[in-house]
C-alpha cells in the first residue's frame, strides 16, 4: 500500500488519524492511487466525531513528498499529442484531467479540513508535497527540510495553491521563487510563514507518544517541541531573508524579461543563489512567461477560483510538447538538455501563452468547490 492509514487512540478516549506516505523509492512521490487514498479518507475523518486530528507525514529517510508523479503522466500526454506538429496543441489528455483534478480537490480538502491537521516537512518537500504542507493547518520543518517549487525546470508552474500561497509573500519573493525554484530552508519557510512549527529532528520521535497522551490538545504538544528545539533552529542561516533587500531590487523591473535578466546577471557569490541563478538558465522560457501571468491573474482570486484556474492552465499544459520535453529532459532519460520550444522570452508565442490561459472547458471539474 502506497499510505499507510492509521487511526491511533489518544488519552481522552478519541483517536488521531494517522497518513504515512510509503513511496520511499520515488521520494514519496503523489501517484493518482495514494491521491484518492488519502482523499477518501479524510472525507470520511472530516464528519467523523471520533478523529480529533489528523497527522500527515511520509517515511522520513529522504522526503516527506518529492512532488506529483509527473513521469507516470507522460505516455498519456504523448498520446493525446499523435500527430500533432511541434507547436500545435493535443487533445486534452483524460489522465492529466483526472490526476489534477482529484489532486487539487485534495489540496482544497486539507486547506478547509475544520479539525487540526499536522504535516511533517522533513527533508524534501516539493511541487505536490508543497500542496499538502501549505494546505496544512500545522506545518512542521526541521533542520533537514527543504522546501521548493521548481517546476520551471520541467515547464511547468508552482500550482497545488501556489498561485494562492506565493502571492501572499513579501513583494517580489513568490515570484523569485517560483522563477528560480530556489531551496528554502526552515529558518526561511518559518519567516515565510510557509511552516510555522519548528522541531529538531531528533525529538520527532516524541510528536506521537505526546499527541496521543495530550488527546485533543495538539497545540500545545507542538508549542511544548517547538520551545524544546530553539537551540537547533538558532543556528540556521535563512539565505533567501539574507538575500531579500537584494531580490527586492532585482525584481522590480518593468517586464518579466527585465527581472529574469536582473536575475541571471546579478555578480553574487553566494552558492544559494548561484543555485537559483542557475535553475532559472534551465528554465523552459514558456513556463517563466506562464508563472508571470498566472501569479499576476490569480492576485484577487479566492481559494476555490485558484484551484479552478490551476486545473484549467495544467491540463492546457499537458496539451502542449513543453511539459512532456521538460520531464524527459529532467526525469526519464536524465540528459538534462531539454529541446524547449522557444529559445527566449521574447521568442514565446502571445497567441499560444493566451490560448494555454484559457479554459478548456464551459464549466469546471471543481466548479462544485467553493
Amino acid at each position: 500500500m502506497s499510505v499507510r492509514v492509521n487511526r491511533l487512540p489518544s488519552a481522552d478516549g478519541r483517536t488521531i488519524g494517522q497518513l504515512v506516505l510509503e513511496r520511499e523509492a520515488q521520494l514519496n512521490a503523489l501517484n493518482l492511487e495514494m491521491i484518492e487514498i488519502l482523499l477518501s479518507t479524510l472525507q470520511d475523518w472530516q464528519h467523523d466525531d471520533d478523529v480529533v486530528a489528523v497527522v500527515l507525514e511520509g517515511k522520513r529517510d529522504k522526503a516527506f513528498c518529492a512532488g506529483g508523479d509527473v513521469v507516470g503522466l507522460s505516455a498519456a500526454i504523448a498520446a493525446a499529442r499523435t500527430g500533432c506538429g511541434e507547436r500545435e496543441l493535443g487533445t486534452v489528455p483524460a489522465a492529466a484531467a483526472v490526476f489534477f483534478e482529484r489532486e487539487y480537490r485534495l489540496d482544497y480538502l486539507l486547506h478547509t479540513f475544520g479539525k487540526p491537521v499536522i504535516c511533517v516537512g522533513a527533508g524534501i518537500v516539493m511541487g505536490g508535497g508543497m500542496g499538502l504542507f501549505t494546505a496544512s493547518g500545522q506545518r512542521i520543518v526541521t533542520e533537514r527540510s527543504r522546501l521548493a517549487m521548481p517546476e520551471v525546470t520541467i515547464a511547468l508552474y508552482p500550482d497545488v495553491g501556489g498561485s494562492w500561497f506565493l502571492n501572499r509573500l513579501p513583494p517580489g519573493l513568490g515570484e523569485f521563487i517560483a522563477l528560480t525554484g530556489c531551496v528554502l530552508n526552515a529558518a526561511d519557510s518559518l519567516w515565510l510563514g510557509l511552516a510555522n512549527r519548528f522541531i529538531a529532528e531528533a525529538r520527532l520521535n516524541e510528536l506521537w507518544p505526546r499527541l496521543q497522551q495530550s488527546g485533543s490538545s495538539a497545540a500545545e504538544v507542538l508549542r511544548e517541541l517547538q520551545a524544546e528545539s530553539a537551540t537547533e533552529l538558532a543556528g540556521l542561516d535563512a539565505p533567501l531573508r539574507r538575500h531579500q533587500a537584494l531580490i527586492g531590487k532585482l525584481m522590480d523591473q518593468d517586464s518579466l524579461a527585465g527581472k529574469v535578466n536582473a536575475i541571471l546577471e546579478a555578480d553574487i557569490s553566494d552558492a544559494w543563489f548561484n543555485r537559483a541563478q542557475q535553475t532559472l538558465a534551465a528554465g523552459s522560457p514558456l513556463a517563466m512567461a506562464v508563472i508571470h501571468r498566472q501569479l499576476a491573474r490569480s492576485r484577487h482570486l479566492s481559494l476555490a477560483q485558484v484551484f479552478q484556474s490551476e486545473l484549467a492552465l495544467s491540463v492546457q499544459l499537458c496539451r502542449f510538447r513543453e511539459f512532456a520535453e521538460g520531464v524527459r529532459a529532467r526525469l526519464i532519460d536524465k540528459d538534462n538538455n531539454p529541446a524547449w520550444t522557444f529559445a527566449c522570452l521574447n521568442e514565446v508565442d502571445p497567441a499560444l501563452l493566451d490560448t494555454l490561459l484559457a479554459s478548456p472547458w464551459g464549466l469546471s471539474p471543481l466548479a462544485d468547490i467553493r
